[in-house]
């Protein structure tokens, strides 16, 4: 095929009317190449019309990968090369079809194609971010105003799209404050959660009862802001249909589990159960069912030793979690591993599937428990 100049009017409509078993010449269009300024993404009919009506963004900072986000989902953009070469044709002007036969002119050639993959968002970049400046009691808001991150700045570094945005922090139970999205302080949680028990002791309220006004002012008279008092409800506690606050009994359990060990390290089983149930509120009974993907509880002797080891505090990707939990134990039974992979989410992929890609089984009986191990 060698350039010319001849004027091909004809273009784009004559190959979508090329007859079958026919063929028609193609010629280089005047404006033929460079090539690099074009990229052809393939699309599947479901996400048409998010990206018509731009709906999409891609999202990414330049040390990054881009991915290509919808309001719900995240898709890796990959790039595809093709053996044939892909010659694209313009559409052209409408003519009298009468002494020039029908001809393509093509302008470019595509070297290949972008294809779009469904992935998990990267939400442990999220929890970097948040966690570089957690809000803590005393804080000076107009002092501490580095490394804080506004919705526009979270969409723009993190890769996820809206809705998983808006997920992970509710699951790292971030909250607004004063425009920026922010961890509170584990302690300073702790610390909230225990005035608010105190106020309805002294208050006669009950924990599955509570007001939220009445909760809100009274913890703002103990100096808490309004926001942390509300978010100390959103935290351990669930709105009833009767529109009052009741506190998730696991959820204030497990805070108090999680305080005794982060403050006393590997504790003996007798001793963690008597300080827990000491620790838990009047109503509420704790239970070792409580703490899956919490604590981890070993042998020794005759005796059980418990230590702390949250789910929370692992990598959200499939890879970097199961390495982490190798790292901790190189043998785990099903009835310890399942805890810390169950919230594992692949698109395409199964928990069967994780478990064949990232561990071996060993089943020395039917009825034994099965035995996974680093594949």
């Amino acid at each position: 095929m060698e350039k010319t100049e001849f004027s091909c009017t004809k273009g784009a409509e004559a190959v979508l009317n090329v007859p079958p078993n026919s063929s028609i010449p193609i010629l280089y269009h005047p404006l033929f190449g460079p090539h690099d300024n074009l990229l052809l993404l393939e699309l599947d009919e479901k996400l048409l019309p998010d990206v018509i009506n731009e709906r999409v963004s891609l999202r990414g900072e330049p040390n990054e990968d881009a991915v290509l986000c919808t309001k719900s989902k995240t898709y890796a953009v990959k790039f595809v090369g093709t053996s044939n070469s892909v010659f694209l044709v313009p559409p052209s002007e409408q003519f009298v079809v009468d002494e020039t036969p029908p001809v393509a002119a093509v302008i470019k050639v595509a070297p290949g194609i972008m294809e779009l993959v469904e992935v998990s968002p990267k939400i442990d970049k999220l929890k970097t971010l948040l966690l570089e400046n957690p809000y803590r009691y005393d804080e000076d808001d107009e002092m501490c105003d580095s490394n804080l991150y506004q919705w526009d700045d979270l969409i723009n570094k993190v890769q996820a799209s809206d809705d998983e945005l808006k997920s992970a922090l509710r699951v790292l139970s971030a909250v607004e404050i004063n425009g920026y999205w922010r961890i509170v302080d584990d302690k300073y949680m702790g610390r909230v959660l225990k005035t608010l028990i105190n106020n309805s002791i002294l208050n006669d309220w009950s924990l599955n009862s509570l007001d939220e006004n009445e909760v809100v002012e009274s913890l703002v008279n103990d100096g808490i802001s309004r926001v942390i008092a509300r978010h100390c409800l959103e935290v351990y506690g669930s709105k009833t249909n009767g529109g009052v606050w009741e506190l998730d009994k696991k959820r204030v359990c497990v805070h108090f589990a999680r305080e005794i060990l982060l403050a006393k390290g590997k504790m003996n089983m007798e001793s963690f159960m008597e300080e827990w149930i000491s620790k838990v509120p009047g109503g509420m009974v704790a239970s070792l069912d409580m703490l899956e993907g919490e604590i981890l509880v070993e042998k020794l002797g005759i005796q059980s030793w418990v230590y702390a080891f949250s789910v929370s505090s692992l990598p959200s990707d499939p890879a970097g979690r199961f390495s982490r939990l190798f790292q901790e134990r190189t043998k785990w039974e099903w009835k310890d591993l399942h805890s810390y992979i169950r919230d594992l989410s692949v698109p395409g992929l199964t928990s069967d599937g994780l478990l064949l890609k990232y561990t071996r089984r060993t089943q020395p009986t039917a009825d034994a428990e099965p035995v996974f191990t680093a594949r």
